[in-house]
């Protein structure tokens, strides 16, 4: 069986030069596919590349993708000077020390209070230079991202197929207790005209034509043959498709329908009471079904 779960979570790290990256990967489960990236701002220019990696692997459902980066403890810090600014504030200074008449001195604290004449290494990192630890540390969140989601679809799989086979055993169950419905109801006519004292012969035209008219009303035999079509069909896509959620989301609605029409012709109480387990079954399947990529 290769369904997969929409639900999932994987964590890979790389620690290299001059980077160390650490992904996380989880989601929960959407119609579509929504991605949803949160990295340090100035590496807000890889979520491009990350998507791509993410679609390649991802139909469908919520994917939230948490990026955390930093510089290897060995690498060179990177600390950039705007000297022509530092001058500039210095003669600033010189010019005001002269007006005012008195001696003003800078410290160096001052040079690294005023923005723009020291920027530290965060607002200079090159995207290139750490997209090789982003990407192997994507590659392991994914591994495990994956891996988390098929543990899940199979145990998923199991517990669909289980209950559409419990389905399918209530279909033959409504099929044998339908078939001699027509003969009974014949048999209960007669016995209350009986009571009424109006007893007529087994060939009567009348009653013939009631049960004709109450087996043409009652008949589930299209209902029963498309019912078992939609069953088998679901668990083929169960064991064959790759990506089955939207079908077997669609193929819940229509053995709804079925049950549905089922259920109003059946004319007979056991008949309804089993209408009644299989649609409280199948709503159960509908809402593990959600959670089928």
């Amino acid at each position: 069986m290769k369904i997969q779960s929409m639900t999932g979570f994987g964590r890979g790290v790389h620690h290299g030069e001059p980077w160390h990256a650490t992904v996380e990967i989880s989601s929960v489960n959407r119609k579509q596919l929504e991605l949803v990236f949160s990295a340090p701002r100035e590496w807000s220019g890889l979520e491009s590349r990350v998507r791509a990696l993410v679609v390649e692997q991802v139909s469908r459902g919520r994917v939230q993708v948490n990026l955390h980066i930093a510089r290897s403890g060995q690498s060179e810090r990177q600390v950039e000077v705007d000297e022509s600014m530092a001058r500039a504030l210095d003669q600033a200074m010189r010019g005001l020390s002269e007006a005012l008449g008195r001696e003003l001195r800078l410290e160096a604290r001052d040079f690294l209070s005023v923005p723009g004449i020291i920027r530290w290494e965060e607002g200079l990192v090159d995207l290139e230079s750490g997209w090789p630890a982003v990407e192997a540390a994507m590659a392991e969140a994914l591994r495990q991202f994956l891996q988390s989601r098929s543990a899940e679809g199979r145990a998923l799989a199991i517990d669909l197929e289980q209950r559409v086979q419990g389905l399918q055993q209530m279909l033959e169950k409504v099929e044998q207790m339908a078939a001699g419905r027509v003969a009974r109801h014949g048999t209960l006519l007669r016995k209350r005209l009986h009571e009424l004292d109006c007893p007529v012969s087994v060939d009567d035209e009348r009653v013939l034509k009631e049960i004709a008219l109450y087996a043409d009303r009652c008949d589930i035999s299209e209902e029963v043959t498309r019912l078992r079509c939609h069953l088998s069909k679901f668990l083929m896509d169960l064991s064959n498709e790759a990506a089955p959620g939207r079908s077997l989301d669609f193929l819940c609605q229509e053995i709804h329908r079925e049950w549905n029409t089922v259920g109003s012709k059946a004319m007979d109480a056991a008949i309804g009471q089993t209408v009644v387990a299989a649609k409280a079954e199948l709503e159960k399947i509908r809402e593990q079904v959600q959670n089928v990529e």
